[in-house]
Protein backbone atom coordinates (compact mmCIF):
# COMPACT_ATOMS: atom_id res chain seq x y z
CA UNK A 1 0.00 0.00 0.00
CA UNK A 2 2.82 2.37 1.04
CA UNK A 3 4.80 1.42 -2.12
CA UNK A 4 1.75 2.15 -4.34
CA UNK A 5 1.30 5.49 -2.55
CA UNK A 6 4.97 6.38 -3.18
CA UNK A 7 4.64 5.46 -6.86
CA UNK A 8 1.56 7.69 -7.10
CA UNK A 9 3.46 10.58 -5.48
CA UNK A 10 6.38 10.03 -7.86
CA UNK A 11 4.01 10.03 -10.82
CA UNK A 12 2.38 13.23 -9.59
CA UNK A 13 5.71 14.99 -9.14
CA UNK A 14 6.79 13.90 -12.64
CA UNK A 15 3.53 15.31 -14.04
CA UNK A 16 4.11 18.54 -12.14
CA UNK A 17 7.58 18.85 -13.65
CA UNK A 18 6.29 18.08 -17.13
CA UNK A 19 3.29 20.40 -16.87
CA UNK A 20 5.08 23.67 -17.74
CA UNK A 21 6.66 22.10 -20.84
CA UNK A 22 3.36 20.60 -21.98
CA UNK A 23 1.55 23.85 -21.25
CA UNK A 24 4.22 25.83 -23.12
CA UNK A 25 3.82 23.58 -26.12
CA UNK A 26 0.04 23.89 -26.04
CA UNK A 27 -0.03 27.61 -25.26
CA UNK A 28 -1.33 29.82 -28.10
CA UNK A 29 1.10 31.94 -30.10
CA UNK A 30 -0.52 35.36 -29.91
CA UNK A 31 0.10 37.91 -32.66
CA UNK A 32 -1.38 41.41 -32.59
CA UNK A 33 -2.16 42.99 -35.94
CA UNK A 34 -2.52 46.74 -35.47
CA UNK A 35 -3.58 48.46 -38.68
CA UNK A 36 -5.87 51.04 -40.28
CA UNK A 37 -9.08 49.05 -40.32
CA UNK A 38 -10.73 52.47 -40.69
CA UNK A 39 -9.31 55.89 -41.53
CA UNK A 40 -7.62 57.39 -44.61
CA UNK A 41 -5.59 54.25 -45.41
CA UNK A 42 -8.37 51.74 -44.71
CA UNK A 43 -8.02 50.15 -48.18
CA UNK A 44 -4.33 49.44 -47.52
CA UNK A 45 -4.99 48.07 -44.04
CA UNK A 46 -7.72 45.68 -45.12
CA UNK A 47 -5.52 44.24 -47.86
CA UNK A 48 -2.70 43.70 -45.37
CA UNK A 49 -5.04 41.82 -43.03
CA UNK A 50 -6.29 39.55 -45.84
CA UNK A 51 -2.69 38.85 -46.87
CA UNK A 52 -1.53 38.19 -43.32
CA UNK A 53 -4.25 35.61 -42.63
CA UNK A 54 -3.84 34.00 -46.06
CA UNK A 55 -0.08 33.82 -45.52
CA UNK A 56 -0.31 32.30 -42.04
CA UNK A 57 -2.65 29.66 -43.42
CA UNK A 58 -0.32 28.91 -46.37
CA UNK A 59 2.89 28.87 -44.33
CA UNK A 60 1.45 26.43 -41.75
CA UNK A 61 -0.05 24.12 -44.40
CA UNK A 62 -3.56 25.09 -43.35
CA UNK A 63 -3.09 24.03 -39.70
CA UNK A 64 -2.55 27.52 -38.18
CA UNK A 65 -0.24 25.80 -35.68
CA UNK A 66 3.52 25.65 -35.13
CA UNK A 67 5.02 22.85 -33.07
CA UNK A 68 1.63 22.08 -31.54
CA UNK A 69 0.93 25.72 -30.65
CA UNK A 70 -2.09 27.41 -32.20
CA UNK A 71 -1.62 30.83 -33.85
CA UNK A 72 -4.14 33.43 -32.66
CA UNK A 73 -4.29 36.85 -34.34
CA UNK A 74 -5.74 39.74 -32.32
CA UNK A 75 -6.84 42.62 -34.56
CA UNK A 76 -6.77 46.25 -33.43
CA UNK A 77 -7.83 49.36 -35.40
CA UNK A 78 -5.44 52.32 -35.05
CA UNK A 79 -7.61 54.48 -37.38
CA UNK A 80 -4.38 55.99 -38.73
CA UNK A 81 -3.86 57.88 -35.42
CA UNK A 82 -0.35 57.77 -33.86
CA UNK A 83 -1.46 58.11 -30.22
CA UNK A 84 -4.11 55.43 -30.62
CA UNK A 85 -1.64 53.06 -32.32
CA UNK A 86 0.86 53.58 -29.50
CA UNK A 87 -1.78 52.81 -26.82
CA UNK A 88 -3.10 49.78 -28.69
CA UNK A 89 0.37 48.29 -28.96
CA UNK A 90 0.99 48.83 -25.23
CA UNK A 91 -2.34 47.10 -24.50
CA UNK A 92 -1.47 44.23 -26.84
CA UNK A 93 1.89 43.60 -25.16
CA UNK A 94 0.78 44.40 -21.60
CA UNK A 95 -2.83 43.18 -21.35
CA UNK A 96 -3.26 40.68 -24.18
CA UNK A 97 0.25 39.29 -23.57
CA UNK A 98 0.92 38.90 -27.29
CA UNK A 99 4.22 37.35 -28.33
CA UNK A 100 4.80 39.82 -31.15
CA UNK A 101 2.97 42.43 -33.21
CA UNK A 102 2.57 43.20 -36.93
CA UNK A 103 1.70 46.59 -38.45
CA UNK A 104 0.88 49.42 -38.76
CA UNK A 105 -0.30 50.89 -42.06
CA UNK A 106 0.86 54.52 -41.71
CA UNK A 107 4.41 55.73 -41.04
CA UNK A 108 3.48 58.35 -38.37
CA UNK A 109 1.69 55.58 -36.42
CA UNK A 110 4.71 53.27 -36.75
CA UNK A 111 7.07 55.96 -35.45
CA UNK A 112 4.84 56.42 -32.38
CA UNK A 113 4.86 52.65 -31.78
CA UNK A 114 8.62 52.01 -31.95
CA UNK A 115 9.43 53.05 -28.33
CA UNK A 116 6.60 50.81 -27.05
CA UNK A 117 8.24 47.72 -28.57
CA UNK A 118 11.49 48.70 -26.85
CA UNK A 119 9.73 49.33 -23.53
CA UNK A 120 8.03 45.91 -23.53
CA UNK A 121 11.01 44.16 -25.18
CA UNK A 122 8.78 42.56 -27.80
CA UNK A 123 9.11 42.37 -31.59
CA UNK A 124 7.18 44.73 -33.85
CA UNK A 125 7.25 43.54 -37.46
CA UNK A 126 6.51 46.67 -39.48
CA UNK A 127 4.26 46.11 -42.49
CA UNK A 128 3.58 48.16 -44.62
CA UNK A 129 4.69 51.58 -43.19
CA UNK A 130 7.47 52.92 -45.44
CA UNK A 131 9.36 55.86 -43.82
CA UNK A 132 13.14 55.34 -43.77
CA UNK A 133 13.33 56.61 -40.18
CA UNK A 134 11.50 53.46 -38.93
CA UNK A 135 14.60 51.37 -39.65
CA UNK A 136 16.78 54.51 -39.50
CA UNK A 137 17.33 57.00 -36.70
CA UNK A 138 14.18 55.96 -34.77
CA UNK A 139 14.95 52.22 -34.93
CA UNK A 140 15.57 49.87 -32.00
CA UNK A 141 16.54 46.19 -31.96
CA UNK A 142 12.94 44.97 -31.55
CA UNK A 143 11.94 46.42 -34.93
CA UNK A 144 11.93 44.33 -38.12
CA UNK A 145 10.35 45.38 -41.39
CA UNK A 146 9.03 43.27 -44.29
CA UNK A 147 7.58 46.34 -46.03
CA UNK A 148 9.88 48.23 -48.37
CA UNK A 149 11.43 51.46 -47.11
CA UNK A 150 11.65 54.93 -48.66
CA UNK A 151 15.16 54.26 -49.99
CA UNK A 152 14.19 51.04 -51.75
CA UNK A 153 11.27 52.86 -53.38
CA UNK A 154 13.45 55.82 -54.34
CA UNK A 155 16.43 53.88 -55.71
CA UNK A 156 14.15 51.67 -57.81
CA UNK A 157 12.03 54.57 -59.09
CA UNK A 158 15.09 56.62 -59.98
CA UNK A 159 15.69 54.20 -62.87
CA UNK A 160 12.68 55.74 -64.61
CA UNK A 161 13.54 59.43 -64.24
CA UNK A 162 17.27 59.72 -63.52
CA UNK A 163 18.56 60.65 -66.96
CA UNK A 164 20.65 63.50 -68.37
CA UNK A 165 18.68 66.60 -69.33
CA UNK A 166 15.66 65.76 -67.14
CA UNK A 167 14.17 68.31 -64.70
CA UNK A 168 12.18 66.85 -61.81
CA UNK A 169 9.71 68.24 -59.28
CA UNK A 170 8.54 66.04 -56.40
CA UNK A 171 5.01 66.17 -55.02
CA UNK A 172 4.59 64.49 -51.65
CA UNK A 173 2.49 64.48 -48.52
CA UNK A 174 3.78 66.59 -45.67
CA UNK A 175 4.31 63.55 -43.43
CA UNK A 176 7.08 61.15 -42.42
CA UNK A 177 6.18 59.01 -45.44
CA UNK A 178 6.37 61.95 -47.86
CA UNK A 179 9.43 63.71 -46.46
CA UNK A 180 11.49 60.54 -45.99
CA UNK A 181 10.46 59.51 -49.51
CA UNK A 182 11.66 62.78 -51.06
CA UNK A 183 14.90 62.76 -49.04
CA UNK A 184 15.73 59.25 -50.30
CA UNK A 185 14.66 60.11 -53.86
CA UNK A 186 16.96 63.17 -53.89
CA UNK A 187 19.87 60.99 -52.78
CA UNK A 188 19.10 58.45 -55.51
CA UNK A 189 19.18 61.03 -58.34
CA UNK A 190 22.58 61.23 -59.97
CA UNK A 191 21.89 62.75 -63.43
CA UNK A 192 18.56 64.57 -63.48
CA UNK A 193 18.04 67.93 -61.80
CA UNK A 194 15.58 68.37 -58.89
CA UNK A 195 14.17 71.89 -59.24
CA UNK A 196 11.44 71.95 -56.58
CA UNK A 197 9.88 69.97 -53.70
CA UNK A 198 6.14 70.41 -53.22
CA UNK A 199 4.64 69.24 -49.90
CA UNK A 200 0.89 69.21 -49.35
CA UNK A 201 -1.30 68.20 -46.38
CA UNK A 202 -1.89 64.41 -46.36
CA UNK A 203 -5.67 64.79 -46.78
CA UNK A 204 -5.46 67.22 -49.75
CA UNK A 205 -8.25 66.86 -52.31
CA UNK A 206 -7.80 70.14 -54.21
CA UNK A 207 -4.39 70.09 -55.89
CA UNK A 208 -4.84 73.26 -57.95
CA UNK A 209 -2.52 75.61 -56.03
CA UNK A 210 0.20 72.97 -55.63
CA UNK A 211 -0.03 71.98 -59.29
CA UNK A 212 0.30 75.61 -60.37
CA UNK A 213 3.45 76.05 -58.28
CA UNK A 214 4.96 72.93 -59.86
CA UNK A 215 4.03 74.05 -63.39
CA UNK A 216 5.63 77.44 -62.76
CA UNK A 217 8.86 75.75 -61.61
CA UNK A 218 9.01 73.38 -64.59
CA UNK A 219 7.57 75.18 -67.61
CA UNK A 220 10.70 77.19 -68.40
CA UNK A 221 13.08 74.24 -68.02
CA UNK A 222 14.75 72.72 -71.10
CA UNK A 223 14.50 68.99 -71.93
CA UNK A 224 12.14 66.48 -70.31
CA UNK A 225 10.07 67.71 -67.39
CA UNK A 226 8.66 65.27 -64.82
CA UNK A 227 6.51 65.52 -61.70
CA UNK A 228 7.37 62.57 -59.46
CA UNK A 229 4.54 61.73 -57.05
CA UNK A 230 5.02 60.15 -53.58
CA UNK A 231 1.53 59.79 -52.15
CA UNK A 232 -0.54 57.41 -50.00
CA UNK A 233 -4.34 57.36 -50.38
CA UNK A 234 -6.46 59.95 -52.18
CA UNK A 235 -6.07 60.80 -55.86
CA UNK A 236 -3.05 63.01 -56.54
CA UNK A 237 -3.39 62.31 -60.26
CA UNK A 238 -6.02 65.02 -60.40
CA UNK A 239 -3.10 67.30 -61.24
CA UNK A 240 -3.32 65.86 -64.78
CA UNK A 241 -6.51 67.96 -65.15
CA UNK A 242 -4.27 71.04 -65.21
CA UNK A 243 -3.33 70.27 -68.84
CA UNK A 244 0.27 69.37 -68.04
CA UNK A 245 0.85 68.18 -71.62
CA UNK A 246 0.54 71.78 -72.79
CA UNK A 247 3.80 72.49 -70.95
CA UNK A 248 5.40 69.17 -71.94
CA UNK A 249 5.22 67.94 -68.34
CA UNK A 250 5.04 64.20 -67.63
CA UNK A 251 3.98 62.35 -64.48
CA UNK A 252 5.93 59.49 -62.90
CA UNK A 253 5.21 57.45 -59.77
CA UNK A 254 5.71 54.03 -58.21
CA UNK A 255 3.28 51.14 -57.79
CA UNK A 256 -0.03 51.36 -55.98
CA UNK A 257 -3.26 49.53 -55.24
CA UNK A 258 -5.34 48.57 -58.28
CA UNK A 259 -8.14 51.14 -57.66
CA UNK A 260 -5.51 53.93 -57.64
CA UNK A 261 -3.94 52.52 -60.80
CA UNK A 262 -7.15 53.19 -62.73
CA UNK A 263 -5.75 56.74 -63.03
CA UNK A 264 -2.55 55.29 -64.59
CA UNK A 265 -4.56 54.62 -67.76
CA UNK A 266 -4.16 58.34 -68.54
CA UNK A 267 -0.38 57.85 -68.71
CA UNK A 268 0.48 55.05 -71.16
CA UNK A 269 4.25 54.64 -71.37
CA UNK A 270 4.79 55.99 -67.82
CA UNK A 271 7.68 54.22 -66.11
CA UNK A 272 8.18 53.50 -62.43
CA UNK A 273 9.03 50.73 -60.01
CA UNK A 274 6.95 48.72 -57.57
CA UNK A 275 7.58 45.95 -55.07
CA UNK A 276 4.55 44.05 -56.34
CA UNK A 277 1.93 43.61 -59.04
CA UNK A 278 0.27 40.22 -59.16
CA UNK A 279 1.49 39.46 -62.69
CA UNK A 280 5.15 40.30 -62.15
CA UNK A 281 6.94 37.99 -59.66
CA UNK A 282 7.34 34.44 -60.94
CA UNK A 283 7.58 32.12 -57.94
CA UNK A 284 5.52 29.32 -56.30
CA UNK A 285 4.44 31.45 -53.30
CA UNK A 286 3.00 34.14 -55.56
CA UNK A 287 1.30 31.52 -57.72
CA UNK A 288 -0.33 30.05 -54.59
CA UNK A 289 -1.44 33.47 -53.29
CA UNK A 290 -2.89 34.56 -56.65
CA UNK A 291 -4.81 31.27 -57.03
CA UNK A 292 -6.11 31.40 -53.45
CA UNK A 293 -7.16 35.05 -53.76
CA UNK A 294 -9.03 34.44 -57.03
CA UNK A 295 -10.75 31.47 -55.40
CA UNK A 296 -11.85 33.47 -52.34
CA UNK A 297 -12.52 36.90 -53.83
CA UNK A 298 -12.87 36.36 -57.62
CA UNK A 299 -10.21 39.06 -58.06
CA UNK A 300 -6.39 39.25 -58.06
CA UNK A 301 -4.45 40.01 -54.87
CA UNK A 302 -3.32 43.60 -54.54
CA UNK A 303 -0.27 45.62 -53.50
CA UNK A 304 -0.69 45.30 -49.73
CA UNK A 305 -2.07 41.75 -49.83
CA UNK A 306 1.44 40.70 -50.86
CA UNK A 307 2.90 42.67 -47.95
CA UNK A 308 0.68 41.01 -45.34
CA UNK A 309 1.43 37.60 -46.84
CA UNK A 310 5.18 38.35 -46.69
CA UNK A 311 4.93 39.33 -43.01
CA UNK A 312 3.21 35.99 -42.30
CA UNK A 313 5.94 34.09 -44.15
CA UNK A 314 8.60 35.85 -42.05
CA UNK A 315 6.82 35.09 -38.75
CA UNK A 316 6.21 31.41 -39.53
CA UNK A 317 9.72 30.87 -40.95
CA UNK A 318 11.22 32.30 -37.73
CA UNK A 319 8.91 30.34 -35.41
CA UNK A 320 9.59 27.09 -37.27
CA UNK A 321 13.32 27.69 -36.80
CA UNK A 322 12.81 28.20 -33.04
CA UNK A 323 10.45 25.18 -32.84
CA UNK A 324 7.63 27.45 -31.75
CA UNK A 325 9.66 29.18 -29.04
CA UNK A 326 8.47 32.82 -28.81
CA UNK A 327 11.31 34.05 -26.59
CA UNK A 328 12.08 37.53 -27.96
CA UNK A 329 15.88 37.30 -27.86
CA UNK A 330 15.80 33.90 -29.53
CA UNK A 331 13.51 35.28 -32.25
CA UNK A 332 15.77 38.31 -32.82
CA UNK A 333 18.90 36.18 -33.22
CA UNK A 334 16.96 33.82 -35.53
CA UNK A 335 15.54 36.62 -37.70
CA UNK A 336 18.76 38.61 -38.12
CA UNK A 337 20.10 37.62 -41.54
CA UNK A 338 17.16 35.23 -42.09
CA UNK A 339 15.95 34.64 -45.66
CA UNK A 340 12.36 33.65 -46.39
CA UNK A 341 10.18 33.08 -49.45
CA UNK A 342 7.35 35.51 -50.21
CA UNK A 343 5.02 36.38 -53.11
CA UNK A 344 7.44 39.24 -53.86
CA UNK A 345 10.38 36.82 -54.14
CA UNK A 346 13.06 35.80 -51.63
CA UNK A 347 13.63 38.38 -48.91
CA UNK A 348 16.34 38.70 -46.25
CA UNK A 349 16.36 40.67 -43.00
CA UNK A 350 19.54 42.73 -43.00
CA UNK A 351 21.39 42.25 -39.68
CA UNK A 352 22.32 45.92 -39.29
CA UNK A 353 18.80 47.42 -39.28
CA UNK A 354 16.39 44.48 -39.74
CA UNK A 355 15.13 45.93 -43.03
CA UNK A 356 14.04 43.20 -45.46
CA UNK A 357 16.12 43.34 -48.62
CA UNK A 358 13.84 42.60 -51.56
CA UNK A 359 13.47 42.88 -55.31
CA UNK A 360 11.70 45.79 -56.97
CA UNK A 361 10.09 45.65 -60.39
CA UNK A 362 10.73 48.30 -63.08
CA UNK A 363 7.55 48.70 -65.12
CA UNK A 364 6.03 50.62 -68.02
CA UNK A 365 2.30 51.32 -68.09
CA UNK A 366 0.26 49.95 -70.96
CA UNK A 367 -3.47 50.24 -71.56
CA UNK A 368 -5.28 46.93 -71.90
CA UNK A 369 -9.07 47.05 -72.44
CA UNK A 370 -9.39 43.82 -70.42
CA UNK A 371 -8.30 45.66 -67.23
CA UNK A 372 -9.86 48.66 -65.47
CA UNK A 373 -6.41 49.91 -64.44
CA UNK A 374 -3.20 50.86 -66.24
CA UNK A 375 -1.26 47.60 -66.49
CA UNK A 376 2.38 47.73 -65.30
CA UNK A 377 4.29 45.74 -67.89
CA UNK A 378 7.53 44.34 -66.48
CA UNK A 379 10.71 45.83 -67.93
CA UNK A 380 13.00 44.02 -65.49
CA UNK A 381 13.43 42.82 -61.93
CA UNK A 382 15.80 45.00 -59.88
CA UNK A 383 17.52 42.56 -57.51
CA UNK A 384 18.35 43.50 -53.89
CA UNK A 385 22.09 43.30 -54.55
CA UNK A 386 21.73 45.94 -57.31
CA UNK A 387 20.33 48.49 -54.86
CA UNK A 388 22.75 50.17 -52.51
CA UNK A 389 20.15 50.78 -49.79
CA UNK A 390 21.72 53.00 -47.10
CA UNK A 391 21.91 51.82 -43.49
CA UNK A 392 20.61 54.81 -41.54
CA UNK A 393 20.28 53.60 -37.95
CA UNK A 394 23.87 54.36 -36.79
CA UNK A 395 23.85 51.01 -34.97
Amino acid sequence: MIRRHLISLAALSTCALMAPAVMAQGKDIKIAHIYSKTGPLEAYGKQTQVGLMMGLNYATGGSMTINGRKIVVIEKDDQGKPDLGKNLLAAAYGDDKVDLAVGPTASPVALAMLPVAEEYKKILLVEPAVADSITGEKWNKYIFRTGRNSSQDAIANAVAVDKDGVSVVTMAQDSAFGRDGVKAFKEALKKSKLVHEEYLPPATTDFTAGAQRMIDKLKGQPGRKIIFIIWAGGNPFKIADMDLKRYGIEIATGGNILPAMVAYKQFPGMEGAAYYYFGMPKNPVNDAMVASHYQQFKAPPDFFTAGGFSAAMAVVTALKKTNGDTNTNKLISTMEGMSFDTPKGKMTFRKEDHQAMQSMYHFKIKVDPAFAWGVPELIREIKPEEMNVPIRNKR
